[in-house]
């Protein structure tokens, strides 16, 4: 195990928005390094949000953002070994692990989708998650299930 946690790298904002959220995304969304694909990808994606928005009051990046929002979950379960049996332990969960997981479950779902190109799966997914429809935020609502579920475990929390 190591001795101190790992120093979090700075990370640059993306060149189109300025934002250091969608550097972010792009890097999970990004496969064999292939960065610039991945920046590809996600601007198509933001382009064809903007074109299919029913509201004129939000931005594409707005839009993306509440669908970020939208699928973030606040708690999860963790297994925890008490007295040889192992429980579901509902935990908080911390801000930045929040993010991670919403990006991680959109950029899933959004593979698993059945659009021709993967930038239209990706805004499919990111107006669906805005609109709370979607894989990725029946995923957040399972989660949050789960942990209401188990509640009666959390006196065991560590």
């Amino acid at each position: 195990m190591r001795k101190k946690q790992a120093k979090k790298r700075p990370l640059l904002p993306d060149p189109k928005f300025n934002d250091q959220l969608v550097t972010r995304f792009v890097n999970m969304l990004m496969w064999d390094g292939k960065k610039s694909v991945a920046f590809n990808i996600f601007y198509d994606a933001i382009d064809i949000v903007d074109q299919r928005k029913q509201d004129d009051e939000k931005t594409s990046l707005e839009i993306w953002k509440d669908a970020l929002s939208n699928v973030m979950p606040h708690v999860e379960v963790r297994s925890r070994r008490v007295g040889g049996a192992t429980f579901q332990i509902p935990m908080q969960i911390r801000p930045d692990r929040k993010v991670s997981l919403a990006m991680k479950w959109l950029i899933s779902f959004s593979r698993k989708r059945n659009e021709k190109s993967m930038a239209l799966r990706l805004a499919q997914e990111v107006l669906a998650a805005a609109k709370e429809e979607g894989a990725a935020v029946k995923k957040r609502v399972d989660t949050h299930k789960m942990a209401e579920a188990n509640k009666a475990f959390s006196h065991f929390r560590f």
